[in-house]
């Protein structure tokens, strides 16, 4: 029975991925036309101390080729961030995503790019200014089935941003661009948290 939940869960994050392919932008970064993407509706959910689920351990190659591990953060305030360059609501959201990283060091912010090659994701961090690396989860969504499983993202909401608190458990979830408007209520979490 095990085996056929997690073949089923294979298999709708290997469909999301292919569904979220065929989102994307006309601007110069992604080079492609737009076809009518649609975003989840990008408000922040804060869940309560004894209502939090843990996060999954995660990891993988970085757009700079080198290796990364949620187990080697362990202990930290995190900021996990969904995205792929040709998305246009992560196109809005990523200069204040950068800004915030810029404003907590004290937090590890990483992204994951749920379709993107290094050279698109680097071209995309250089841009809008990204503070933090990205790994990419492309090929085979490892990063991405860890969450589905969990039970935290729906594979097919891009972007997602969590933070994960220092003590492993998620403590807050934007499904869809973080809106400008609650940028300050994830600074207070990355405050209250730090």
């Amino acid at each position: 029975m095990r085996a056929n939940l997690r073949a089923l869960l294979a298999a709708a994050a290997a469909l999301a991925v292919v569904g979220v392919a065929g989102c994307a932008s006309d601007d110069g970064v992604a080079n492609q036309g737009d076809t009518g993407y649609i975003s989840g509706r990008g408000a922040v959910e804060e869940f309560p101390a004894d209502e939090r689920q843990d996060a999954p351990a995660f990891g993988g190659t970085l757009s700079s080729g080198d290796e990364w591990s949620s187990e080697d953060h362990a202990g930290e305030v995190m900021v996990v961030n969904f995205w792929y360059a040709a998305c246009p609501p992560c196109r809005v959201e990523a200069p204040m995503l950068a800004e915030l990283a810029t404003e907590h060091d004290d937090v590890t912010f990483i992204g994951v790019n749920v379709r993107d090659g290094a050279a698109q994701a680097e071209a995309f961090d250089e841009r809008f200014g990204i503070p933090y690396e990205s790994l990419l989860d492309a090929d085979g969504g490892a990063v991405q089935l860890a969450f589905v499983e969990a039970g935290t993202i729906t594979p097919t909401a891009v972007p997602t941003t969590l933070v994960i608190d220092s003590d492993g458990t998620i403590a807050a979830r934007v499904i869809g661009a973080v809106p400008e408007a609650d940028v300050s209520i994830l600074d207070t979490i990355l405050d209250e948290l730090g």
